[in-house]
């Protein structure tokens, strides 16, 4: 099946040329193409629900890995992805956009049909299917979600959700959040759930780390030579970390990473992620 990039509803920009076929083979083919309508006609896109709070989160269950969307990898616009074997033990934080009515009823990556009122995400490396809690770390809603698509393929973004999942983590006027994806396993009690909004954590803008102190201290330097002022080393967490970690910030907002991420990646760190205290 085919399926384009997508641009981000509600934030930002052109759509992306091109398409993507994503099958069961050993490679994916990156081809010219024809994208959808730049928005679904009207009569084709359900109303919205009257309470999206109330629409229930998807449910880890064990399903079977899918023929389709899972090669062991793929190319999309110069960049090689791998997609992972299993989504356990799967926790990164980073940005989440979302996409809606201009791909509403269209073909997901695995060949299911997208519903923008459902719980579902699109992620460039979790097997197809899985499950994941999103967290949105500026306000602590959190929503489970399952990944039954590809994407989003526009620098610093993480995870593309749904209409209903974006709207739960308040994030539909602006776009894109700050958020954390941790993947669940079924029948694995999710020890993470929480009822109530749990307070926001500092963030920054992890660039390396390093279990020699002297090599993080010289990025550092490297760094603040570089007019990055707010950069600094975070020592090694007794029992949890034995890395020395050169970070900016903290990042308050979408923009001030995405900033700081085009800096580092000038910098020679095109890697950089987002992290917590």
């Amino acid at each position: 099946m085919t399926r384009a990039p997508r641009a981000r509803t509600g934030a930002a920009a052109a759509l992306l040329a091109g398409a993507l076929a994503l099958t069961g083979c050993s490679m994916v083919m990156h081809r010219p193409g024809t994208l959808r309508p730049a928005a679904a006609p009207a009569a084709s896109v359900p109303a919205p629900p009257p309470e999206v709070a109330a629409i229930t989160d998807a449910v880890p269950r064990a399903e079977p890995r899918s023929p389709h969307g899972n090669p062991p990898f793929y190319d999309v616009f110069g960049q090689r992805y791998h997609v992972l074997p299993s989504a356990d033990g799967y926790l990164e934080r980073g940005v989440a956009s979302w996409y809606g009515p201009t791909f509403h009823g269209g073909n997901t990556s695995s060949g299911e049909v997208y519903d923008m009122y459902g719980m579902s995400a699109a992620h460039k490396t979790l097997p197809l299917p899985s499950y994941a809690r999103v967290t949105n770390l500026r306000n602590g809603k959190s929503v489970i979600v399952r990944i039954n698509d590809r994407g989003p393929f526009v620098a610093n973004r993480l995870i593309d959700l749904s209409y209903t999942a974006a709207a739960k983590l308040d994030m539909i006027q602006g776009g894109t959040a700050l958020v954390e994806v941790r993947a669940l396993t079924p029948g694995v009690p999710d020890e993470l759930s929480r009822s109530t909004e749990a307070p926001a954590p500092a963030l920054y803008l992890q660039a390396g780390a390093f279990a020699d102190r002297e090599n993080a201290q010289r990025t550092l330097a490297r760094l603040k030579a570089a007019g990055l002022p707010n950069a600094s080393v975070a020592s090694p967490v007794q029992g949890l970390s034995h890395l020395y970690r050169v970070r900016l910030g903290p990042v308050h907002s979408v923009a001030q990473f995405d900033e700081l991420a085009a800096r580092l990646a000038t910098l020679g760190f095109p890697d950089a992620r987002l992290a917590s205290e």
